[in-house]
């Protein structure tokens, strides 16, 4: 039996449980610098990092210094971005079948279902990326898809749920697979113009009572790394014109996060926690998945 604890986790409180996961941290600076600026607020928040890219090692230095912080990794297996790529922890040669003709890993998540992969060179390549998250010094608590690919097949799930036992770590949810009962909800395709109002509603109105309620939120600092990514995959992370607006809509979601406006309802309205105050007293060594769509504002 393994069981996590956290002797600063206080369960007495009825108000409901939101979990603010960040994700893609460590794929570049901009990422890294909002990811710090939500850390440095001292509340309990929930991290994902992306050990494939080439900040990573940024990242990890960051979130040494932040003891409220759960780290998880973000298991990758596509570059989205037009110009901006990168590959597998372990190289092409070592994983041929999960790279395009470059060497790197593909566009999209199609791209990918496409490409013939191996499964066990997905699982070569995911467990060096557990691996290197292990070695870097900064404890981890769980691990999730980017993109939603490690638990996008019956057989990448089993996969995913095999590496989480094996690593002792729990898996956190996607969508309509969850393992600890969260709802989930992320901001990423809202609009700029409305995406804090659509959060605030959703933080205000929407929150269930009986389960922890997951929040993804995409950060980044304004500025001209950030402003230089296209996503190859979506058309809402540009304007009419074809400009990328990624950064606009990052640094939308790190400012709704940083804002009086939500954290003078934590204690009012939520419960702010991370994964290792989610998990405290539960038994992770049994991953049992549940399919299920929460429909807004349900409490069942």
């Amino acid at each position: 039996m393994i069981i996590l604890t956290d002797k600063t986790f206080a369960q007495d409180s009825k108000l409901p449980q939101l979990l603010i996961r960040l994700d893609d941290i460590g794929m570049n600076h901009s990422v890294n610098m909002a990811a710090e600026k939500m850390a440095a607020t001292g509340l309990p928040i929930s991290v994902s990092v992306q050990f494939a890219c080439p900040w990573y090692q940024e990242a990890v230095a960051i979130l040494k210094k932040y003891p409220n912080v759960s780290v998880g990794v973000h298991l990758t297996l596509t570059a989205e971005w037009k110009y901006y790529r990168w590959g597998p922890v372990l190289g092409r040669s070592a994983v041929p079948s999960l790279v395009d003709t470059l060497g790197y890993f593909h566009y999209s998540t199609e791209q990918f279902a496409k490409c013939g992969y191996k499964m066990d060179e997905v699982e070569k390549e995911l467990s060096a990326q557990i691996e290197r998250a292990l070695h870097s010094g900064v404890k981890i608590t769980y691990v999730d898809p980017h993109m939603g690919i490690a638990l996008s097949t019956p057989e990448l799930r089993a996969l995913t749920e095999k590496l989480a036992r094996k690593y002792h770590l729990v898996i956190s949810t996607l969508s309509n697979v969850t393992y600890y009962g969260e709802t989930y909800k992320e901001m990423w395709g809202e609009p700029v113009a409305t995406k804090k109002k659509a959060f605030m509603d959703y933080i205000n109105n929407h929150l269930n009572p009986n389960r922890p309620n997951l929040m993804v939120i995409h950060v980044a600092t304004a500025g001209a790394e950030i402003d230089a990514l296209k996503d190859a995959n979506s058309k809402l992370m540009s304007d009419k014109n074809g400009k990328s607006i990624v950064g606009l809509h990052r640094e939308t979601e790190l400012n709704m996060i940083l804002s009086p406006d939500f954290r003078n309802l934590n204690g009012k309205k939520f419960r702010m926690i991370n994964y290792a105050q989610l998990l405290k007293g539960k038994d992770i060594s049994e991953l049992k998945a549940t399919k299920v769509v929460w429909p807004v504002g349900s409490t069942e």
